[in-house]
């Protein structure tokens, strides 16, 4: 090759190699398992037990969830006032709310106490992992190390930048969460009418013997569709305001490259507030989703409890 076909092969694959936004938005909103695990574990029965970022971000959120809440209310009950304040006054009344307003009004007084620890536990796992989502403890740390640390290619510094931060925005997470539901369900109806009689409740009783040969199926692929709404509702939500964020930020990156800096920076002057209002509204998502699973989940479990309405 001569000279000139060097310098033109070479600045191809530099503009090959510029930004890709595609990429860059699949590895943010992906788990990224199989080529970037942070903690390398082996394999057993074909299962991957590598720490991935999500991994991670659901250790992260457990072990924050738990220790908050075990140490306020531990600390609450210490003290001889018996009216809460700061922190653990926030507490109670999340409580009070799912209790009162969520679990009650479907599950009944007398089941109440039952699966309030459920439901709350929903709520507060889930509004936690969904907030914790929104704050960019990776970019930081790739920051930190990219003008501080200058770790190595393979150095968990840099694995840590390859993956998405929202634990609830990966499927996985998402339908055993609603697993945990289906199988709240069988229990609640089985623990209020019997196991055989909460069988029997899934279709009305004293149809014509004809329609049962089209309602038990409908029936029956109905119990599978709830936890499958709830792990798409969730997921997908949150996965996709993050998408839009990146989609947007993207468009600064891309026209820089295609049109110039000075391009980049115009088309910026608008993605970039666009993006923030995006992410603002991301904010009311996280405490709706939330909600909405936790609400959901009621429901059916009241569906299972009350049959006969």
């Amino acid at each position: 090759m001569t000279n000139q076909e060097v310098a033109q092969h070479a600045a191809e694959e530099t503009h090959a190699e510029g930004f890709n936004a595609g990429e860059v938005i699949i590895e943010h909103v992906s788990n990224s398992a199989i080529d970037h695990p942070l903690i390398h574990l082996p394999t057993v029965f074909g299962i991957d037990f590598s720490v991935t970022k999500h991994v991670l971000m659901l250790w992260l959120v457990a072990v924050v969830v738990f220790g908050v809440v075990t140490w306020t209310v531990r600390r609450y009950l210490r003290q001889d006032r018996p009216i809460p304040s700061g922190f653990m006054n926030a507490l109670e009344a999340v409580v009070e709310y799912v209790r009162d307003s969520i679990v009650l009004p479907n599950v009944g007084h007398r089941w109440v106490n039952t699966w309030t620890p459920l439901i709350l536990t929903f709520f507060v796992f889930i509004l936690s992992a969904n907030a914790v989502g929104l704050i960019p403890i990776f970019e930081v740390v790739g920051l930190l190390d990219h003008w501080v640390l200058h770790t190595s290619e393979d150095s968990f510094a840099k694995n840590i930048m390859h993956g998405g931060a929202t634990a609830t925005g990966n499927f996985n997470v998402t339908a055993a969460l609603a697993t945990v539901t289906f199988f709240a369900i069988i229990i609640a109806g089985s623990r209020a009418h019997g196991f055989v009689k909460h069988w029997k409740n899934l279709v009305p009783h004293g149809l014509n013997p004809a329609i049962y040969v089209i309602l038990i199926p409908v029936e029956l692929i109905g119990m599978f569709v709830r936890p499958f709404a709830l792990t798409m509702r969730l997921a997908a939500n949150m996965t996709g305001g993050h998408i839009a964020i990146l989609a947007i930020l993207s468009f600064v990156f891309i026209f820089a490259e295609s049109a110039g800096q000075t391009v980049g920076v115009a088309v910026g002057i608008g993605a970039v507030p666009m993006a923030a209002l995006i992410s603002a509204l991301e904010i009311i998502v996280v405490l709706v989703q939330a909600y909405v699973f936790t609400l959901l989940s009621a429901v059916f479990v009241g569906m299972a409890i009350h049959a006969h309405h």
